[in-house]
């Protein structure tokens, strides 16, 4: 571990205290962890604090660790993961916390922090279902408005649950249930005697 990274990683202590639920260094990047009520007054202080300010948002993700490491997750399902960099100190950090409610997961909403975070929240409400509070205009972003679930979480069905057409007849596109039959496909195998040979691909 470097020294820059250690130095991080005490000043986070310093800050946050027993706010912090965990920090890892891992692969030469720094995570730490804080409860759902924590999240917005954390990432505030990460943007303003002198010795912290992370003033960039890189990115959110949201997270389903419903089957994480394929086995049963125990704990909460949701997270939401916010990756930021401090241009001054140049250094980045990851923020995650998990919602309380895996039913209607909830979160706080960090735009008025990093107005950037508009676009992703949308993403991981779309996505994921993560309810950002406080979110200006929290609707879908990469799916169609009438679309029925929310396709990466992990229980979603890889055909989905309705399909979209174009009807001539009613002159609109209309929904109806997924018509695509389950089927295995067989990789085609490439044996080793024959790579590269184009005549037997």
């Amino acid at each position: 571990m470097s020294a820059k990274l250690e130095r991080l990683r005490q000043t986070l202590k310093d800050v946050f205290g027993d706010s912090l639920q965990s920090i890892a260094l891992d692969r030469g990047e720094v995570t730490v962890e804080v409860g759902a009520s924590d999240y917005l007054r954390v990432a505030r202080t990460l943007r303003e604090h002198a010795d912290l300010h992370f003033e960039q948002l890189m990115d959110i993700s949201g997270l389903d660790f419903s089957a994480y490491g394929n086995g049963a997750w125990v704990g909460k399902r949701f997270a939401s993961s916010a990756h930021l960099l401090s241009i001054r100190h140049n250094w980045r950090l990851r923020l995650r916390a998990f919602a309380e409610d895996d039913d209607f997961p909830v979160l706080d909403s960090v735009v008025d922090v990093w107005p950037g975070a508009n676009w992703h929240e949308r993403e991981s409400f779309d996505l994921y279902g993560i309810m950002y509070s406080g979110h200006p205009d929290l609707r879908r972003i990469l799916t169609d408005y009438g679309f029925v679930g929310h396709p990466f979480r992990k229980d979603f069905p890889v055909s989905g649950y309705v399909e979209m057409r174009y009807d001539p007849e009613q002159g609109r596109v209309v929904y109806q249930p997924v018509t695509i039959e389950p089927r295995e496909n067989t990789p085609r195998i490439v044996r080793e005697e024959n790579y590269g040979d184009v005549g037997h691909g």
